[in-house]
């Protein structure tokens, strides 16, 4: 019951059963029948008078429709009423012996009036007694409440809550680069507003992002120039040693620019997607890294296919490979299928990364340790480009610390399904 939908509806129930509660209450109580206690003393005086008629000329009286019996009536005695009326009786000063009597549920009472050697005066009363199914009634319309008031309350909870559905639903259809998906502007005032603002937000961060990539994308290649003049003054630097420092930085920005410069394609690429046997392609870069030095090693490889961009999941592939082949001394890899995903598990021997900045490694330019930017390769943008390009085709990637040292990268993707073919 921690939904807003779930709350909304129990509020709405308790405050509808709540009401009706109270009004049905007030209701009962103004409406109520009397106490019989409070009708039996007119009550007493009219059968003593009609007592009294009964003994003075018992013919006329039963002619004028009085019932006298010999014997009092028959039914189930009401003892309540039978003290009530006999003693309000003695205390008008009569003392004749008095019955009340029930018939049947609902039906009047019986009042039986002794008149000595006359008899039996029988009169009817009414039943001011509540029915035996009283609470039976009660419980049928407090149900009937309850019930209405769980259809109205769930009908109006999910009215209320349409708009964030749809803000739910759209959050949901956010797209790789962060632009959210059209979403139509239909429904009541409240549901097409809310559409009309998404859509507007989404303009703006399209806009948003193609403005930062331009700019990244123009930086980099406005860096190209300068360099190239920075690189051939280089060139005249007679001292051999600060001649192959200023080469090394030049040679260092080269590559943050061409890294920067790929990290806006890969986010603006829209290459199809093919469906790829994954093993295959992961033992093909790992022959390839193998050729440059590089000790990249595999180990079980299931036969797995995967749908993506061939070019783009290649280098993905070979960011996470040479990560771990450059910084963690070497890399062992396997392929496995776990819940219709295809695992690609890259385990290394290196020092791991420490827990406190483990979250940051996707962060483009970042760098675990500032130091040793001159002694090994990269821009610190491949890990970003690998995570950009798996999450494009519905996967992820992960990093941990292994025990007792070293790091473990998963790349996970969805296992492509058998009608689709191979690539």
């Amino acid at each position: 019951m921690t939904s807003l939908r779930a709350r909304i509806a129990i509020l709405l129930i308790v405050a509808i059963c709540s009401v009706v509660g109270l009004a049905t209450l007030a209701a009962s109580r103004a409406l109520q029948r009397p106490a019989p206690e409070a009708t039996m003393e007119p009550l007493a005086r009219h059968l003593h008078l009609l007592a009294d008629v009964a003994v003075a000329d018992p013919v006329a009286a039963q002619a004028a429709g009085l019932r006298i019996e010999d014997t009092p009536a028959t039914g189930t005695g009401n003892d309540r009423l039978t003290r009530s009326l006999s003693g309000i009786s003695k205390q008008m000063g009569h003392d004749m012996p008095i019955y009340v009597t029930n018939t049947g549920d609902g039906l009047p009472l019986t009042v039986s009036l002794g008149l000595g050697d006359t008899g039996w005066l029988i009169a009817e009363i009414p039943n001011l007694t509540p029915p035996r199914s009283a609470w039976l009634i009660f419980f049928i319309w407090m149900s009937m409440i309850v019930l209405g008031s769980v259809v109205v309350a769930l009908h109006a909870a999910r009215r209320l809550t349409i708009p964030l559905e749809l803000l739910e639903s759209a959050a949901e259809r956010i797209g790789t680069d962060g632009i959210l998906s059209e979403v139509p502007e239909t429904g009541t005032v409240e549901v097409r507003a809310t559409a009309r603002a998404l859509n507007r937000l989404s303009q703006q961060l399209g806009t948003a992002v193609e403005s930062r990539m331009r700019l990244v994308a123009a930086a980099g290649h406005d860096l190209r120039t300068p360099m190239t003049r920075m690189r051939l003054r280089a060139e005249f630097i007679e001292d051999d040693e600060e001649r192959g420092k200023w080469l090394s930085d030049i040679e260092e920005l080269d590559q943050i620019a061409d890294s920067a410069i790929r990290l806006v394609r890969e986010e603006v690429s829209r290459d199809g997607a093919d469906v790829l046997r994954l093993d295959v392609m992961v033992e093909e870069i790992a022959e390839e890294l193998g050729e440059f030095g590089h000790p990249v090693r595999c180990g079980d490889l299931a036969p797995l296919s995967v749908r993506a961009g061939p070019l783009a999941l290649r280098r993905a592939l070979r960011n996470v490979m040479i990560n771990a082949a450059t910084h963690g001394g070497g890399a062992d890899i396997t392929l496995s299928k776990d819940k219709g995903q295809a695992v690609v598990t890259i385990r290394d021997t290196g020092p791991g990364i420490p827990e406190a900045v483990i979250g940051q490694v996707f962060e483009p330019f970042f760098r675990v340790d500032l130091g040793r930017r001159k002694t090994l390769p990269g821009a610190g943008l491949g890990l970003a480009i690998a995570c950009e390009i798996v999450e494009r085709y519905g996967g992820t990637l992960t990093l941990r610390n292994a025990e007792p040292h070293g790091l473990i990268q998963q790349l996970v993707l969805p296992i492509a399904s058998a009608d689709e073919g191979e690539g």
